[in-house]
């Protein structure tokens, strides 16, 4: 019996796949974790702990590095909310162009003027007139899942769109409209878009990626969205921007107290995947992963441990070996296995970085004196018998 511990909120749809061999309890001890945004950075992870799942992209609120010191492998779901975030960029280009939150703004200040509303309307709409996106260039910064849907709706809007992403997958690429043109540097993506949107993760190399130096390249009067994290904005030269008149809107779906009192910046409250739709796709995807991974070993979308599928377990036992990526390491296990007469039936090792994982079938029974042998070994950070 899997024991999965739930720290947010998740959509029923995901949670009514598990079987009967998981049960959702409120304990410490359990055997996985499934969560949204909850702050995991001060838990006391327990031993018992194999995998987190995380319904959704980001994973900044859960401590990666502690986790693959203990053998925990982390899941997120990327590109399940990628409709619902797209669907809000759309609107951001349009919110960006013209003053539309401004013009309802006035508009509800005309409350109780009886007949002088056509009037007042009919004078004052010129102070919130902008351009149309039609025709303009739109720079996407990050062609992952949510890239490529805004990229292929901008261009069916008008749009000449300009992708860069030094990184881009192969399903991406596939994904991607052939009339989508490739920008060789972020320098140049800057210094044609009219508009710039972003999508990349927030790490080391992205954290304020937008800056002074970045903004100098773009055009007068250009309007940046960023509906991928707050940090990748360097605030303080962004604000300057603003007021030079430089950047024309900024939109964010990340305020902070420095946003919402700068001028021309339209701060939506982190509603890029708040739909029903994308609540029960990262619930239903996470869950996927997390069962495949405690019932047959197998890893999809972990962001700390290499992707491996050796299908269904049909063998007469299964080994998972979770262990640093270092030299010797396969041979280390097979010939601990080897030394107790046990017969490899099937076998992949694959890494990631600093972590690599091992899953094995076997023609034995697995016994805990075999599973000692494969802990024992140097490196070895997690063993885990799947049957």
């Amino acid at each position: 019996m899997f024991k999965i511990k739930t720290l947010n909120k998740i959509a029923a749809e995901g949670l009514n796949l598990m079987e009967d061999n998981y049960q959702l309890v409120d304990e410490e001890n359990v055997d996985g974790i499934l969560l949204r945004s909850y702050k995991m950075h001060d838990m006391d992870l327990p031993d018992t702990l194999d995998a987190v799942g995380r319904a959704g992209a980001g994973v900044n609120n859960i401590p990666i590095d502690k986790c693959s010191e203990k053998g925990v492998v982390v899941f997120n779901t990327p590109g399940a909310n990628a409709n619902g975030v797209k669907e809000l960029v759309i609107a951001g280009l349009l919110l960006a162009s013209r003053d539309i939150v401004g013009a309802v703004k006035w508009a509800d200040t005309l409350c109780e003027k009886g007949d002088e509303v056509p009037k007042m309307v009919e004078a004052g709409k010129s102070n919130f007139a902008g351009p149309e996106i039609k025709g303009k260039t739109l720079g996407v910064i990050g062609l992952g899942a949510i890239g490529v849907l805004v990229a292929n709706v901008a261009k069916s809007l008008g749009m000449k769109v300009l992708g860069y992403d030094p990184f881009i997958s192969i399903d991406s690429a596939w994904n991607l409209s052939r009339s989508i043109r490739k920008s060789d540097s972020l320098e140049d993506l800057l210094a044609q878009a009219d508009y710039v949107t972003l999508h990349v993760p927030l790490i080391d190399a992205t954290k304020g990626m937008i800056n002074k130096e970045k903004i100098e390249c773009m055009k007068d009067q250009v309007r940046i969205l960023n509906f991928s994290r707050a940090g990748l904005c360097h605030e303080d030269d962004l604000a300057e921007a603003l007021a030079s008149g430089k950047v024309a809107r900024y939109v964010t779906d990340f305020p902070n107290e420095k946003t919402l009192h700068m001028s021309n910046v339209i701060c939506i409250p982190h509603l890029g995947a708040s739909t029903p739709e994308s609540e029960v796709n990262c619930a239903v995807m996470a869950v996927r992963q997390l069962m495949d991974y405690m019932d047959n070993g197998n890893i999809t979308n972990s962001v700390n441990y290499p992707a491996c599928d050796m299908g269904v377990c049909h063998a007469t036992g299964r080994i998972a070996v979770n262990h640093k990526n270092v030299p010797y390491m396969v041979s280390n296990i097979t010939k601990a296995l080897a030394d107790k007469n046990i017969n490899i039936a099937d076998m992949i090792n694959k890494s990631k970085k600093d972590w690599a994982y091992t899953l094995i079938d076997v023609e034995s029974t697995i016994t805990d004196d075999i599973v000692n042998e494969l802990k024992a070994i140097e490196g070895v950070v997690k063993v885990r018998v799947i049957k």
